[in-house]
Protein backbone atom coordinates (compact mmCIF):
# COMPACT_ATOMS: atom_id res chain seq x y z
CA UNK A 1 0.00 0.00 0.00
CA UNK A 2 2.66 2.34 0.48
CA UNK A 3 3.94 1.98 -2.83
CA UNK A 4 0.11 2.55 -4.46
CA UNK A 5 0.12 5.71 -2.31
CA UNK A 6 3.48 6.96 -3.02
CA UNK A 7 2.85 6.95 -6.99
CA UNK A 8 -0.86 8.20 -6.53
CA UNK A 9 0.97 11.24 -4.91
CA UNK A 10 2.93 11.76 -7.91
CA UNK A 11 -0.18 11.86 -9.88
CA UNK A 12 -2.02 14.00 -7.72
CA UNK A 13 0.87 16.57 -8.10
CA UNK A 14 1.39 16.63 -11.35
CA UNK A 15 4.71 14.66 -11.33
CA UNK A 16 3.34 11.96 -13.72
CA UNK A 17 0.63 12.98 -16.02
CA UNK A 18 0.95 9.75 -18.59
CA UNK A 19 -1.18 6.76 -18.34
CA UNK A 20 0.38 3.94 -16.16
CA UNK A 21 1.64 0.44 -16.88
CA UNK A 22 3.08 -1.72 -13.91
CA UNK A 23 5.90 -4.31 -15.04
CA UNK A 24 5.88 -7.37 -13.40
CA UNK A 25 9.28 -8.74 -13.36
CA UNK A 26 8.28 -12.41 -14.04
CA UNK A 27 5.21 -14.18 -14.44
CA UNK A 28 5.52 -15.47 -10.77
CA UNK A 29 4.59 -11.41 -9.59
CA UNK A 30 2.15 -10.92 -12.26
CA UNK A 31 -0.99 -11.91 -9.85
CA UNK A 32 1.00 -8.76 -7.62
CA UNK A 33 1.67 -6.54 -10.01
CA UNK A 34 -1.79 -6.99 -11.01
CA UNK A 35 -3.60 -5.91 -7.85
CA UNK A 36 -1.03 -3.18 -7.21
CA UNK A 37 -1.99 -2.00 -11.20
CA UNK A 38 -5.59 -2.23 -10.33
CA UNK A 39 -5.39 0.31 -7.42
CA UNK A 40 -3.31 2.97 -9.31
CA UNK A 41 -6.06 2.47 -12.33
CA UNK A 42 -3.07 1.18 -14.22
CA UNK A 43 -2.74 -1.58 -16.76
CA UNK A 44 -1.00 -4.71 -16.36
CA UNK A 45 2.43 -5.92 -18.48
CA UNK A 46 4.61 -9.06 -17.53
CA UNK A 47 8.56 -10.09 -18.49
CA UNK A 48 9.48 -13.05 -18.95
CA UNK A 49 13.16 -14.31 -18.39
CA UNK A 50 15.28 -17.18 -18.01
CA UNK A 51 18.67 -17.81 -16.02
CA UNK A 52 20.95 -18.81 -18.68
CA UNK A 53 23.73 -18.99 -15.27
CA UNK A 54 23.52 -18.24 -11.86
CA UNK A 55 23.22 -14.70 -10.52
CA UNK A 56 22.48 -13.79 -14.09
CA UNK A 57 18.95 -13.44 -15.94
CA UNK A 58 17.86 -12.53 -19.62
CA UNK A 59 14.63 -10.71 -20.61
CA UNK A 60 13.08 -12.88 -23.40
CA UNK A 61 9.74 -11.15 -24.09
CA UNK A 62 7.26 -8.36 -22.69
CA UNK A 63 3.72 -8.94 -22.64
CA UNK A 64 1.30 -6.05 -22.87
CA UNK A 65 1.43 -2.68 -24.26
CA UNK A 66 3.96 -0.09 -22.26
CA UNK A 67 3.69 2.34 -25.27
CA UNK A 68 3.12 5.78 -24.90
CA UNK A 69 2.89 4.77 -20.48
CA UNK A 70 4.95 5.88 -17.49
CA UNK A 71 6.25 2.27 -16.37
CA UNK A 72 6.48 1.00 -13.11
CA UNK A 73 8.81 -2.14 -12.35
CA UNK A 74 7.77 -3.65 -8.78
CA UNK A 75 9.40 -6.58 -7.22
CA UNK A 76 10.28 -7.66 -3.68
CA UNK A 77 13.88 -6.43 -4.01
CA UNK A 78 16.82 -5.35 -5.94
CA UNK A 79 19.91 -7.28 -5.51
CA UNK A 80 22.50 -7.34 -8.08
CA UNK A 81 19.80 -5.13 -10.41
CA UNK A 82 20.54 -7.17 -13.68
CA UNK A 83 17.31 -8.55 -14.40
CA UNK A 84 15.35 -4.69 -13.18
CA UNK A 85 17.91 -2.88 -15.42
CA UNK A 86 17.44 -5.30 -19.16
CA UNK A 87 13.98 -5.31 -17.87
CA UNK A 88 13.56 -1.44 -18.20
CA UNK A 89 15.68 -1.42 -21.26
CA UNK A 90 12.95 -3.55 -23.19
CA UNK A 91 10.12 -1.88 -21.35
CA UNK A 92 11.51 1.81 -22.75
CA UNK A 93 12.25 -0.10 -26.30
CA UNK A 94 8.93 -0.99 -26.42
CA UNK A 95 7.76 2.91 -26.43
CA UNK A 96 7.50 3.46 -22.43
CA UNK A 97 7.64 7.28 -21.79
CA UNK A 98 8.86 7.16 -18.39
CA UNK A 99 10.49 4.09 -16.26
CA UNK A 100 10.57 4.34 -12.31
CA UNK A 101 11.12 0.95 -10.30
CA UNK A 102 9.78 0.23 -7.18
CA UNK A 103 11.02 -2.50 -4.45
CA UNK A 104 10.67 -3.84 -0.94
CA UNK A 105 13.99 -4.47 -0.05
CA UNK A 106 16.94 -2.73 -1.84
CA UNK A 107 20.27 -5.02 -1.10
CA UNK A 108 22.21 -3.13 -3.77
CA UNK A 109 24.80 -5.55 -3.70
CA UNK A 110 28.05 -5.24 -6.10
CA UNK A 111 27.83 -3.00 -8.89
CA UNK A 112 24.12 -2.66 -8.32
CA UNK A 113 24.05 1.61 -7.90
CA UNK A 114 26.03 1.87 -10.87
CA UNK A 115 24.13 0.05 -13.13
CA UNK A 116 20.90 1.76 -12.09
CA UNK A 117 22.25 4.95 -12.45
CA UNK A 118 23.57 3.66 -15.83
CA UNK A 119 19.75 2.46 -16.93
CA UNK A 120 17.23 3.64 -18.43
CA UNK A 121 15.32 3.86 -15.05
CA UNK A 122 14.65 7.47 -13.64
CA UNK A 123 13.66 6.97 -10.10
CA UNK A 124 14.07 4.07 -7.85
CA UNK A 125 11.88 3.90 -4.49
CA UNK A 126 12.48 1.38 -1.52
CA UNK A 127 11.33 1.03 1.55
CA UNK A 128 14.04 1.42 4.71
CA UNK A 129 14.08 -2.61 5.36
CA UNK A 130 17.57 -2.63 4.37
CA UNK A 131 19.90 0.49 4.98
CA UNK A 132 21.63 1.52 1.48
CA UNK A 133 25.30 1.81 0.44
CA UNK A 134 26.40 5.04 0.75
CA UNK A 135 26.48 5.82 -2.80
CA UNK A 136 22.88 4.96 -3.36
CA UNK A 137 22.43 7.72 -0.43
CA UNK A 138 24.19 10.47 -2.26
CA UNK A 139 22.62 9.42 -5.55
CA UNK A 140 19.72 11.36 -6.24
CA UNK A 141 17.47 8.66 -7.89
CA UNK A 142 16.71 6.97 -4.83
CA UNK A 143 13.55 7.85 -2.59
CA UNK A 144 13.46 6.04 0.47
CA UNK A 145 10.12 5.57 2.25
CA UNK A 146 9.97 4.68 5.78
CA UNK A 147 7.77 1.54 7.36
CA UNK A 148 8.50 3.07 10.77
CA UNK A 149 4.90 3.29 11.17
CA UNK A 150 4.07 -0.12 9.78
CA UNK A 151 6.43 -1.62 12.38
CA UNK A 152 4.68 0.50 15.48
CA UNK A 153 1.56 -0.49 14.47
CA UNK A 154 2.40 -4.17 14.29
CA UNK A 155 4.26 -4.08 17.74
CA UNK A 156 1.44 -2.31 19.06
CA UNK A 157 -1.22 -4.87 17.55
CA UNK A 158 0.45 -7.84 19.14
CA UNK A 159 1.16 -6.09 22.39
CA UNK A 160 -2.82 -6.06 22.29
CA UNK A 161 -3.58 -9.43 21.15
CA UNK A 162 -5.15 -7.29 17.60
CA UNK A 163 -4.93 -8.35 13.99
CA UNK A 164 -1.32 -7.31 12.93
CA UNK A 165 -3.25 -8.06 9.04
CA UNK A 166 -5.68 -5.65 10.38
CA UNK A 167 -3.22 -2.80 9.61
CA UNK A 168 -3.00 -3.92 6.14
CA UNK A 169 -6.32 -3.92 5.18
CA UNK A 170 -6.42 -6.77 3.76
CA UNK A 171 -3.26 -5.77 1.01
CA UNK A 172 -0.82 -8.30 2.64
CA UNK A 173 -2.80 -11.01 1.05
CA UNK A 174 -0.90 -12.17 -2.45
CA UNK A 175 -3.36 -14.87 -3.47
Amino acid sequence: PMFVDHFKERIYDGDIAERMVVVSPDAGRAKLANHFAERLGATLAVLTKQRPDHNEAEVTLLIGDVAGRCAILIDDMIDTAGTLCAGARVVKDAGATRVFAAATHGLLSASAVERLRDSVIEEVVLTDTVPLPEEAVAAEMFRVLSVDRILADSVHNVFVDESVSAIFAGENQLF
